[in-house]
């Protein structure tokens, strides 16, 4: 009874660490709308997204053709995914008390609309948008992106 009751324990133990990196991530955001075809991956596992679905620091945001996603983040920067669009969410700091303030997000293909929050105001050097092809630092409140493979 003991032996079996060691061996439960090490599988609960051994599939408790392999979602505990996700589960114990904050969440920085979430999916505020979606239409057609949109996952996010994070952790390792594809989730197709849904309207207050979490998102956290290193997920990844894939479209199809048809797909469209808006994000909200805590800070309240808000993004407007397009279609066949591969976003990364890389970086997310957002302590204003402490003055750690930072955003970094890489769009790898697809379009992307960006409205700024409170990390561009406080602090907007602290807010990148990657490509495959250059960096845009965040001066402004509003801009339209689109990176081709």
């Amino acid at each position: 009874m003991v032996d079996w009751l060691r061996r439960l324990l090490c599988i609960a133990a051994v599939l408790t660490m392999s979602t505990s990196a996700y589960a114990e991530s904050e969440p920085i955001g979430y999916v505020k709308t979606h239409a057609g075809a949109a996952f996010v991956v994070t952790g390792g596992e594809t989730l197709e997204a849904f309207p207050g679905l979490s998102l956290h620091e290193s997920d990844h945001i894939r479209t199809g053709e048809d797909g469209q996603l808006g994000l909200t983040l805590l800070d309240n920067t808000v993004m407007s995914v397009g279609p066949n669009a591969d976003l990364v969410l890389e970086e997310y700091l957002f302590r204003p008390g402490e003055g750690d303030l930072g955003l970094g997000v890489r769009l790898l293909r697809g379009t992307l609309q960006f409205i700024s929050g409170v990390i561009a105001k406080l602090r907007p050097e602290a807010v990148k948008v990657r490509t495959t092809t250059g960096t845009i630092g965040v001066r402004g409140t509003r801009f339209l992106v689109r990176a081709e493979d």
